[in-house]
């Protein structure tokens, strides 16, 4: 229990000021600064972390895939309007504080004699501008902090509401990419399926340099929306780590065959994806493994089956093989630790159709 003496109340007033600024500071970090934030000690990363840990965990006793993913597909929208609630929560505490630490000056009508869980009363009513009336504040400096958190309440509900819309339409915009490759390689997409599926080099040049814009717009707002990255694809096989890898895939394909004019563009799209992952990684917290198992996508019997389905004038074999084996090495790492992180499931090189 706090001391209810001044020097308690004032403590208590201390504490509750540099909670409520602690919060609106995370807040404006999370929901309207428009770039990544370095520092490592963040409530919002450390409830997309620790909440993600849970729900992974239960999602991956499920051994059923289609409703292992819809398990999955649930954590984006709950925790996101359990970071908002959350935020709401801390507001609330640190108003009711204030309130507290001003010795309760209140009018309580009918909500019983002033106290600590009145004043939580009054200051979840006014967060939410309700305005019902039955308790209001007698000093002045009791209403001019509920005048404060009137407006602090109106401008949060505010950024929710326009919050959401901008949210979806990057997911939309994300998606509608992933859902293009569907109809050249499937779901999930692979390498030799969307070489095949383009018409030349024409092609293959055009899709490597419109993948390397939706890289680019994936990885900015990745980095401002985090929790866009634990949102999951409408259909079955599709997911915005299997679109990626399967795009860097092509790439050193490309680039192990030397497959003039187009290997310039495979160099760049190449390099932001390795720039898309490595900044990801970092922000989602997933940890590329020291040792990847260079056999469990692309062995020496996929690799012989791959060449056998590549269009012509490529070679996974020979000093193409080599080549493609040390550029694979660049980009592998990462998607690995994505992948495990995610619990999504990273592509084959090649798919009998």
């Amino acid at each position: 229990m706090v001391d209810s003496g001044g020097g308690g109340r004032w403590l208590v007033g201390v504490a509750s000021a540099l909670f409520v600024l602690a919060t609106l500071a995370e807040g404006f970090e999370t929901f309207v600064l428009p770039r990544r934030v370095l520092r490592r000690l963040r409530f919002a990363r450390l409830w997309f972390r620790e909440s993600w840990r849970l729900w992974a965990a239960v999602g991956r006793r499920v051994r059923d895939e289609e409703r292992r993913e819809g398990v999955l597909a649930v954590y984006g929208p709950v925790s996101l309007l359990g970071l908002l609630a959350a935020f709401a929560a801390a507001l609330i505490l640190g108003f009711a504080g204030l309130h507290w630490a001003l010795g309760s000056s209140l009018d309580a009508r009918t909500a019983g004699p002033p106290g600590f869980f009145t004043d939580l009363y009054l200051s979840g009513t006014t967060l939410f501008t309700l305005g019902l009336g039955d308790v209001a504040p007698r000093t002045a400096a009791a209403k001019a902090i509920t005048v404060l958190e009137s407006g602090i309440g109106l401008g949060f509900l505010a950024l929710a509401v326009a919050y959401l819309p901008v949210l979806y339409q990057a997911f939309s915009q994300r998606e509608t990419a992933i859902t293009l490759l569907d109809a050249r390689a499937g779901s999930p997409p692979h390498a030799a399926g969307l070489l095949s599926g383009c018409p030349g080099k024409t092609g293959v040049e055009q899709l490597l340099r419109d993948f390397e814009l939706w890289i680019a717009q994936t990885m900015e707002s990745h980095l401002s929306y985090p929790v866009l990255a634990f949102y999951r694809s409408q259909h079955a096989g599709q997911s915005w780590l299997s679109a990626l890898t399967a795009i860097l895939d092509v790439c050193v394909l490309v680039l192990a065959n030397e497959q003039d004019p187009i290997t310039a563009q495979a160099k760049l799209t190449l390099r932001i994806g390795q720039h898309a992952l490595s900044d990801l990684s970092r922000v989602l917290g997933a940890d590329a493994p020291k040792e990847v198992d260079e056999g469990r996508r692309l062995g020496p019997l996929e690799i012989v089956l791959l060449e056998a389905r590549l269009p012509n004038g490529y070679k996974a074999t020979g000093e193409a093989g080599e080549r493609l084996r040390e550029l694979r090495r660049s980009y592998e790492p990462q998607v690995e630790g994505l992948s495990r992180l995610l619990v999504m499931p990273l592509p084959a090189w090649w798919r009998d159709e």
